[in-house]
């Protein structure tokens, strides 16, 4: 590797805010809090989410309710999503008056 061009890569502990679950790994990221483990120095960082309190990850994910949302679209953009049809409408020809 090229020296100077690469940053630090550190150990660090992802601290998640909301539930307190902690993740250990190595990141290129740094901070003023410290704490050993093992004799080694990691660097604290503190998130707001992590896989561990994402409602996605956790299962507890709301839907929305999607109810309308296809015959919407049909009315704003004319179309039929199931036949992928163009709703056509007949149109007026002016002619230029001389």
């Amino acid at each position: 590797m090229k020296d100077g061009i690469h940053p630090n890569y550190n150990p660090v502990i992802f601290v998640d805010a909301s539930n307190g679950d902690e993740i250990i790994t190595k990141a290129a990221l740094s901070s003023k809090d410290t704490r050993d483990i093992d004799g080694v120095k990691h660097f604290i960082i503190n998130i707001d989410v992590t896989s561990a309190s994402h409602p996605f990850w956790t299962g507890k994910q709301m839907r929305l309710d999607t109810a309308g949302r296809i015959e919407r679209f049909e009315k704003k953009f004319q179309t039929n999503v199931t036949t992928g049809k163009k709703k056509t409408r007949k149109a007026t020809v002016r002619k230029a008056e001389d």
